[in-house]
């Protein structure tokens, strides 16, 4: 039964959930580091907000750990590359706090607009100072968005409820999805000088990492607003203080902190300054949405590899895993009969599409393949690290979706290329989710295989099945199935035998030294067990 612990605060709706799935459920919250290492070891999941770290030292720690789950949008406090060469899924809910954080981003800009914590702290004080707090209207200012995913086009639809204009900067913003939301995608350098209000809701990135800096702000107008409530490290502490203590900037609504808690904050103080302890996702609806969306998330792949907004490997929901699961068997198939003929040295990797299959979602098919392509070589190849180990082993790979008629209704083909040769195997279904091998370097086939099966490249001639057939009864191996194609008479064939149990090394010598026999791989396909 798997084991999951969740190390942060979470609503206790979640750890019904994975009892109520049938999975075990510890919840320890405040541990150390130290602490947290000397018990993940006995974990197949850990559940987690903010607060836990999840750094290379406790992934090494996390020997059973299949699944890292965030309750909630930001996985800066998870390191993504230690967990996806160690084959973990790192997966977030990205959607359950979107709403809550639009929100409170809004709620920041009437702040800064009217001046309301100033003026609540001051008249709770016993001062009437209204002539002080002359507010400034939202209707019909720009406002700059920067980032408009999740949260930002949330935003945008508030804002223009607000009879906002709104301009938006994000590259991955398409020209449809702009005139949806009924925004102006501008450049960032537009933006910043047409802006009156400016709203951060943009991951944390190399690219992104201070992108408000006194550079920026140089180009903005005079008394700009600005609002963060998605990461402290976008924005350049100096350089805001500057601008804020100059006019540059009118005010700066902060709920989020390069160091949390922020300590000594250097903005603290400040009458223009409105500052939040990170609430942007601090409802009970978001706590309750996010807490049981990940523990859902969580118990699907545990049981039954459902993969949903997972950050390093393919999505499979629960809806198309029926229909993908025949595929990606296909796809480790005809990457592990490459793997094993091959055996080493690869150079790059074509991955071919048609038919139906080109009409599939093919990533997580193409991760079956470098699956199955990696396996032979190495320990601890999955779904999740495939892609990181080709790319560590500068193995090109290129996959390509085919709208044209092919042969058959689906296909799937994989080219090989090695520092030796260039192999390429193309498969199909028979019945919906029986694998077949269809074409082997050219040669035409239709081959069923098994967790046994025989790989052998010879010339065409006489006495070759006679042989081969020989060698197997000799040893009391029985034949399931024996196919035999060629490229032309007389020319290079390619057999596949499948066979009930495993070959001895003997026979295997025994047919490699028998004439016109040019190579010859025994196929081990455990992904094929209980096909037969």
């Amino acid at each position: 039964m798997p084991k999951v612990l969740i190390s942060d605060s979470l609503s206790p709706r979640a750890a019904d959930i994975f009892r109520e799935r049938g999975l075990e459920v510890d919840m320890k919250t405040g541990m150390s580091a130290d602490e947290l290492i000397s018990c993940i070891g006995g974990y197949d999941g850990l559940a987690v907000r903010s607060a836990t770290k999840v750094t290379p030292e406790v992934l090494e720690a996390a020997t059973n750990l299949k699944v890292v789950g965030r309750a909630g949008i930001g996985v800066d406090n998870i390191n993504i590359e230690a967990a996806s060469g160690r084959g973990i899924v790192v997966m977030n809910t990205p959607f359950g706090n979107a709403i809550t954080t639009a929100e409170h981003a809004i709620a920041m800009m009437f702040s800064l607009a009217r001046q309301i914590p100033l003026a609540d702290r001051l008249t709770q004080n016993g001062k009437w100072e209204k002539s002080r707090f002359m507010g400034t209207e939202l209707t019909g200012k720009t406002l700059g968005v920067l980032g408009c995913g999740n949260i930002g086009s949330r935003v945008v639809e508030r804002a223009i409820g607000l009879k906002m204009k709104v301009v938006a900067y994000d590259p991955f913003l398409s020209p449809e999805r702009a005139a949806d939301l009924t925004v102006e995608k501008v450049e960032l350098a537009d933006l910043f000088e047409r802006s009156d209000l400016i709203t951060l809701h943009t991951p944390l990135t190399d690219s992104t990492r201070n992108i408000l800096d006194a550079e920026a702000f140089g180009k903005m107008k005079e008394g700009v607003f600005i609002i963060n409530c998605a990461r402290g490290e976008l924005v350049v502490e100096d350089a805001i203080k500057s601008s804020l203590e100059s006019g540059k900037v009118g005010g700066y609504a902060v709920d989020v902190y390069s160091q949390e808690p922020p300590g000594d904050f250097s903005l603290f103080g400040l009458d223009n300054v409105v500052a939040t302890p990170h609430l942007g996702a601090s409802t009970e609806e978001a706590q309750e949405m996010v807490a049981l969306q990940v523990a859902e998330q969580m118990c699907d792949y545990l049981l039954n590899g459902s993969v949903v907004n997972a950050i390093n490997m393919p999505s499979v929901s629960a809806e198309d895993a029926p229909k993908l699961r025949p595929y990606m068997l296909l796809g480790e198939l005809l990457g592990s009969i490459s793997g094993q003929v091959c055996n080493s040295g690869f150079k790059s990797i074509t991955i071919e599409y048609e038919g139906q299959a080109s009409e599939l979602n093919t990533r997580p098919i193409t991760a079956c393949v470098l699956k199955g392509l990696l396996s032979p070589m190495m320990d601890s190849v999955n779904m999740v690290n495939a892609s990181v180990v080709a790319r560590e082993r500068n193995i090109a790979v290129s996959v390509v979706n085919h709208e044209r008629d092919c042969e058959y209704q689906t296909l799937v083909s994989l080219q090989v290329s090695t520092e030796a040769r260039h192999f390429s195997v193309s498969g199909t279904l028979f019945g919906g989710d029986k694998p077949r091998i269809v074409d082997i370097d050219g040669v035409p086939m239709e081959a069923s295989l098994s967790v046994h099966s025989l790989y052998t490249l010879n010339s065409d001639k006489a006495g070759i099945i006679a042989g081969f057939g020989k060698a197997f009864a000799d040893a009391k191996i029985n034949i399931a199935n024996f196919v035999l194609g060629r490229t032309r008479q007389g020319g290079d064939a390619v057999c596949l035998i499948e066979v009930d149990d495993a070959i001895p090394s003997g026979v295997i010598d025994n047919i490699r030294l028998q004439p016109n026999v040019h190579e010859v791989t025994q196929l081990y396909l455990p992904m094929l067990d209980g096909m037969s």
